[in-house]
């Protein structure tokens, strides 16, 4: 089986930082016993990063989002800690100026992964949108997310973010409802 773990986001500003929320420290282990399992079974592993410049509140998303976020060189923008301890050299980090990553997509694209677990922050923006990348990506694989390693700082968006990940075909695991 070949398969793939994308880490979406797990950047200082989400967690503790401009846009940190308390839930989103809660997927901190889960992620990281994930990246841990996909090593020993020496699977692939690749992170987005949500990457902003100074001019941030200049563009579209800072317009509606007006809050300096994951502004590249500093603190916010990096992976935080923990997780970045367990990045190696050969995983593809993919940097996006908004929600999805283009070119996840087009890396997905060129490879036979059978299985695409996503993981990360925010469920109901980058986590569903980088899914819907990989769903276009790779149509048959199988693509799932487990529900206790991904969350939102609005819980109601994130079980409406579920339930339409689910009517993508994307499988929803953990999910307590």
């Amino acid at each position: 089986m070949n398969k793939c773990l994308v880490v979406v986001d797990m950047q200082n500003d989400f967690i503790d930082g401009a846009l940190g929320f308390e839930w989103a420290k809660k997927v901190i282990e889960p992620i990281k016993q994930k990246i841990k399992d996909y090593r020993r079974e020496n699977q692939c592993i690749v992170f987005t990063q949500d990457t902003h410049s100074k001019n941030y509140q200049n563009t579209v998303e800072g317009e509606h989002l007006p809050i300096p976020h994951c502004i590249e060189g500093t603190k916010g923008h990096k992976l935080h800690e923990e997780i970045e301890a367990l990045r190696k050299d050969e995983d593809k980090t993919f940097q996006k100026e908004t929600f999805p990553a283009l070119s996840l997509g087009k890396f997905l694209k060129n490879q036979n992964f059978s299985h695409i677990e996503l993981c990360g922050l925010v469920s109901d923006m980058c986590v569903l949108s980088n899914a819907v990348i990989a769903k276009s990506a790779l149509p048959n694989a199988h693509i799932h997310i487990d529900a206790r390693a991904t969350t939102t700082f609005d819980l109601d968006n994130h079980e409406k973010a579920l339930d339409i990940l689910e009517n993508l075909h994307i499988e929803i695991k953990n999910r307590s409802q």
